[in-house]
């Protein structure tokens, strides 16, 4: 089978074959046997009119097989009688509503409703009365009202007029019953019967195939029948939901060929092979392109046995693993992208730490040659959290004062390390020129504005000289802390300034602030006073009294005390500490 369906062509070509071979052969079995075919335009199912296949017109009989109308003598009796007496007898037979119905013509000759002449005991739903119990009724004005607006009094009239037999008319039909209004969509079927006409009717849907569909439905299913004599496919409303067709267009396994996937021509051809070699149950798992989608469908399929025991029909039942199969590529193209992250995200730490050890170190060993003791910590939100834009510096400079400075680049990530780097970096390359604070923030204000990629940033310098005195500039950081004799309060900030890269061209004030032995001096980063939900200036408040009960440490353990602090709680940014005593 494998080397004759492998395009779809040859499978084509393939089943074409076996269905002609097996055509043949129940033809040939039956001309053996002596049974002969009914000719084309006959009715094989009693004497009389022609078929409905035919085209013909449909007309009821009498049980003794004569056509009705008047009354006429049954072959197997002398005596007379109503043929109509014979029709209803068999309307307990009938499995569904069934009426035979009496025109009601007004003075112009025309049809205007039909009385019940007779009626079965069958309800087509639960709320609405039976035929037999509506007998003397008039049908559209009294048994069913409002069913003339679903064009049924137009139908049967034709019915009654033309002699053609109505099959299959749709109606929906609401009424208010026990206080409801109820609704149920019914078809309909009638035939002429003289100058009467019979009509039966029933659910669109039985409680049975509602139950079915929605089974199909929730289990993403359905079924199919392919008569391989006949030619006559069925199915299910399922299947029909699977492959998007048109219900009274379903496909023919020639038309299932044309759609599948050309990888699974193959598997497919070997799956109908299975069947029509009467191996059952055969399964596979196949993909089709239905509407520009490839679908997923698990294929069961098994023979129907003739009386010869070859397979006559095939049917099988698909399920549709479509969306299960989408959820599927989702969930790994998900894994796949969350994978990339995880290791761009270790990269990025493992460089950003790198950074963090060359460009943060704890304190310059020449402060304390100026009388100065310092310590500092990087304080990230999270324990393996990259390095962000915090930064500080302290360091001696060439004239004998020292360098003090703590700042803050927007962002996370390497960009933000980037951009901390390059402003710290030029920071202490214009402190080297000896210009006060205010200048160095000045000049550096300008770079910052000048380059188009860089984000605000904010920034405090100062330099505390040799007569104690810390002369100070501010970029929109918080004011240090100063922590004298058991007391801790912010510095004054009137001189206060933008943000970096807000304001071209703006000059930042120096400020002065005499200094005593033992005074120390805390500079950090807002992420240590920023709480979700709180306000500012009480992390403010909060930092200055842990700062004042710290009276008599060390910087060392000053800075080991607030990072405790700092760990307990939950942040959403990474942080600096830097603490100067003055010997």
């Amino acid at each position: 089978m494998r080397s004759h369906t492998a395009d779809v062509a040859s499978l084509k070509a393939y089943i074409e074959r076996e269905i002609t071979t097996l055509r043949a052969e129940v033809r040939r079995r039956a001309e053996t046997a002596g049974v002969a075919e009914p000719s084309p335009g006959r009715s094989t199912g009693g004497a009389g009119g022609p078929s409905p296949e035919a085209g013909g017109t449909l007309t009821a009989q009498c049980s003794c097989g004569q056509g009705l109308g008047s009354p006429h003598t049954c072959v197997d009796a002398d005596e007379r009688h109503d043929p109509w007496t014979c029709l209803c007898a068999t309307l307990p037979a009938i499995p569904v509503s069934a009426a035979l119905l009496a025109p009601v013509r007004d003075d112009s000759g025309g049809v205007t409703d039909f009385v019940i002449r007779a009626g079965n005991h069958i309800r087509s739903a639960e709320w609405l009365v039976s035929p037999d119990q509506q007998v003397g009724q008039r049908f559209f004005a009294e048994a069913r009202p409002g069913a003339a607006a679903g064009g049924l009094l137009a139908a049967l009239k034709e019915v009654l007029d033309g002699g053609r037999a109505l099959n299959g008319l749709v109606v929906d039909y609401t009424e208010e019953r026990y206080g409801r209004l109820r609704r149920v969509q019914l078809v309909h079927h009638a035939s002429s019967c003289g100058d009467q006409v019979l009509t039966t009717w029933r659910p669109v849907r039985s409680q049975a195939e509602l139950l079915t569909i929605d089974a199909q439905h929730l289990a993403s299913m359905g079924w199919g029948r392919w008569d391989l004599l006949s030619g006559a496919v069925t199915w299910s409303e399922g299947l029909q939901r699977i492959f998007r067709t048109d219900p009274a267009l379903p496909w023919s396994l020639l038309e299932l060929c044309d759609a599948l996937v050309p990888a699974d021509v193959g598997p497919f051809g070997e799956f109908v092979a299975s069947v029509m070699a009467g191996e059952e149950p055969a399964w596979t798992r196949i993909r089709f392109r239905v509407l520009g989608e490839v679908r997923t469908v698990d294929l069961l399929g098994r023979p129907v046995a003739g009386t010869d025991g070859r397979p006559w029909a095939l049917q099988i039942v698909a399920r549709d693993l479509t969306p299960q199969m989408r959820s599927r590529r989702r969930l790994v193209e998900k894994q796949v992208e969350t994978e990339q992250l995880r290791q761009q995200a270790a990269a990025e730490r493992h460089v950003a730490s790198a950074l963090r050890e060359a460009l943060l170190p704890t304190y310059s060993e020449g402060l304390a040659e100026l009388g100065l003791e310092v310590a500092a910590a990087y304080l990230p939100a999270e324990p393996d959290a990259a390095v962000g834009g915090d930064w500080y510096k302290c360091r001696p400079l060439t004239d004998g004062r020292a360098l003090i400075a703590i700042g803050d680049a927007s962002g996370h990530g390497l960009e933000a390390v980037a951009r901390m780097a390059q402003q710290r970096h030029a920071m202490a390359g214009l402190a080297q020129t000896g210009a006060c604070a205010g200048d160095v923030t000045t000049w550096l204000n300008e770079l910052v504005c000048s380059d188009p990629s860089s984000a605000t940033a904010t920034v405090v310098v100062g330099h505390i000289g040799p007569d104690r005195v810390f002369r100070w500039t501010c970029a929109g950081h918080p004011a240090p802390l100063l922590l004298r004799e058991g007391r801790a309060y912010a510095l004054p900030t009137e001189h206060r300034g933008p943000l970096l890269g807000v304001l071209p061209g703006h000059r930042y004030e120096t400020s002065e602030f005499p200094l005593e032995r033992g005074d120390v001096l805390l500079m950090y980063t807002d992420g240590v006073v920023e709480r979700r939900g709180q306000d500012i200036t009480e992390g403010i408040t909060a930092l200055t009294g842990l700062l004042a009960a710290s009276g008599g440490l060390p910087p060392r353990r000053i800075v080991d005390r607030l990072t405790e602090e700092y760990e307990r709680g939950a942040h959403d940014d990474d942080a600096c500490l830097l603490a100067v005593r003055v010997d």
